[in-house]
């Protein structure tokens, strides 16, 4: 078992990727359709839609330079979510294969992750800067243990939070963390709950939520379709997780 080395000064985080929910209204996270591109959609399932690439192209932007997350809403629920998934996704990133979380967020290791909903439901969303931040006033300890907490056995020795050359990335994957980050983790499961922080989302069938797991903790929710995409540049290609870095589909 190795040991992932902190920072020697552990900075709050700032710009787009932090944010709280109680700051924000629909109009920094929506994307609406719009009822002729949803049309050309539904006219010609299989093709390419030219005029959808700008949404698109604000999506990716999003993702990896902005808050790091956004809802496409208006979308034509398809009887196979797969396939609206996969056209969406090609033209943003490389589809990869990953394994489905298993704890309360999505963890996936990936740049772009594609929420599709089939069924009405809500999922509650966290700026991973915000926990960052709140964890540095509250238990700073706690943070330091974060920036080096270990996994146990062959799997690769993983942080929750990382900063390399300058860029943050977040993962907290619950079932993998060594046990003695166990008490460090209960603190951020603290801050989690500091009010305000989070970001409650009804969302609708059709509604495609796209989060990049680095950035965003999404509370895992049932009834949604997933596909995970590799962006470039990647937070999987240097720093401690590129050994998570997946094979693309």
């Amino acid at each position: 078992m190795t040991e992932a080395t902190p920072p020697r000064r552990i900075a709050p985080q700032t710009g787009p990727h932090l944010w709280s929910g109680a700051a924000l209204s629909p109009a920094d996270w929506m994307l609406p359709l719009g009822g002729e591109i949803r049309a050309e959609i539904e006219a010609a399932p299989g093709l390419p839609v030219p005029r959808l690439d700008p949404l698109l192209g604000q999506m990716a932007e999003r993702l990896a330079h902005g808050p790091g997350f956004c809802l496409l809403r208006g979308l034509p629920l398809p009887e196979e979510p797969a396939a609206v998934l996969g056209r969406l996704g090609s033209r943003i990133g490389h589809p990869v294969h990953v394994a489905p979380s298993a704890g309360p967020y999505y963890t996936e290791p990936c740049d772009a992750l594609l929420l599709l909903c089939r069924e009405a439901g809500e999922v509650v969303l966290h700026s991973a800067a915000a926990l960052h931040n709140q964890l540095l006033r509250a238990d700073r300890a706690a943070l330091e243990v974060l920036y080096r907490a270990r996994q146990v056995g062959t799997a690769p020795a993983l942080p929750v939070f990382a900063v390399t050359q300058g860029v943050f990335a977040a993962r907290c994957d619950h079932a993998a963390l060594d046990p003695a980050a166990q008490s460090a983790l209960a603190a951020l499961e603290e801050a989690a709950a500091a009010p305000g922080l989070a970001l409650r989302m009804v969302l609708h069938p059709g509604d495609l939520l796209c989060v990049n797991p680095f950035l965003v903790w999404a509370s895992s929710t049932r009834g949604l379709a997933t596909l995970a995409l590799v962006t470039e540049p990647s937070r999987l290609s240097e720093g401690p997780f590129a050994a998570l870095r997946p094979a693309e589909a």
